[in-house]
């Protein structure tokens, strides 16, 4: 499934040509809800297997439009993994200090060390993003960071870190519902921000800028594009793409450490009562 959503590099992408409310196969949540168990089982093992080699690590690059789930990614799939390996971080305005460095600072200052998992809720991507939406930085400068952003993706696979990135796709309406939702139901008021009603004004811009990312910055770690108006298949497509992901590194049980069982003797001395 993982490369159902998969981009090559320098494909250009159009957006509307892609359904956000595809469901793949399926019907109902319920025909994933087995596998979907199964997967998550995967996905624990493969984590161990990972912090026990300490050789590789991964980094989930979420992005996606106000409302498309980014947070609720994080909670659903990645939930039931050991916290001790798994790291998530949320890219909010830049701080005083953070503007203060280069705009992929806080984001290598926060990629994961070899045999950990780390989450990207945004990422580097949204200084190419929303800062051309504003008008922050020119279509130039933003050429120029997309090779920025390509050596250090680069950098990173060279480093042992598997860059997975993955874009949540919704509609517009989609969205409206959301942020209606958010106003309407009182235990989800705290969701709502009224920036989130301004920055819907630029959506098509935004849509935009999105697809140049998807054809630009693919060359050493791919896009997927998942369908996310259907939040149950959102949250399997992205379990699917990461187990995938962990899988393709060839990951394997450290080996035996025969120098170990000479500390058996101590043992059985101590279970003798």
């Amino acid at each position: 499934m993982a490369k159902k959503y998969e981009l090559t590099a320098n494909k250009k992408v159009v957006l509307s040509s892609i359904n956000p409310k595809d469901k793949g196969p399926f019907d109902h949540k319920e025909e994933v809800e087995k596998e979907a168990l199964k997967l998550k089982e995967e996905l624990e093992q493969l984590q161990e297997k990972l912090a026990a080699s300490k050789d590789q690590a991964v980094l989930f690059v979420i992005q996606g439009m106000d409302c498309s789930g980014k947070d609720g990614v994080t909670k659903h799939v990645f939930a039931g993994l050991n916290p001790q390996g798994v790291s998530a971080h949320s890219f909010k305005a830049p701080t005083d200090v953070e503007k203060r460095h280069d705009f992929i600072w806080r984001a290598h200052n926060n990629a994961p060390e070899l045999g950990q998992i780390a989450i990207f809720n945004r990422s580097y991507y949204e200084d190419v993003l929303i800062t051309r939406v504003h008008g922050a930085v020119s279509d130039q400068e933003a050429k120029r960071r997309f090779k920025h952003i390509n050596h250090f993706e680069s950098l990173l696979a060279d480093s042992g870190v598997k860059v997975v990135k993955i874009f949540l796709h919704i509609s517009k309406e989609f969205q409206l519902e959301k942020l209606k939702s958010r106003i309407e139901d009182s235990s989800k008021n705290w969701k709502f921000d009224p920036s989130d009603l301004q920055e819907r004004k630029y959506w098509e811009q935004y849509q935009g800028y999105y697809e140049q990312v998807f054809e630009k910055c693919s060359k050493h770690a791919p896009w997927h594009i998942v369908p996310s108006d259907h939040r149950w298949y959102r949250n399997y497509a992205v379990l699917r793409i990461a187990v995938d992901a962990l899988r393709s590194m060839e990951l394997q049980d450290p080996p035996a450490n025969p120098e170990l069982k000479a500390f058996l003797k101590e043992i059985k001395e101590q279970e003798r009562p």
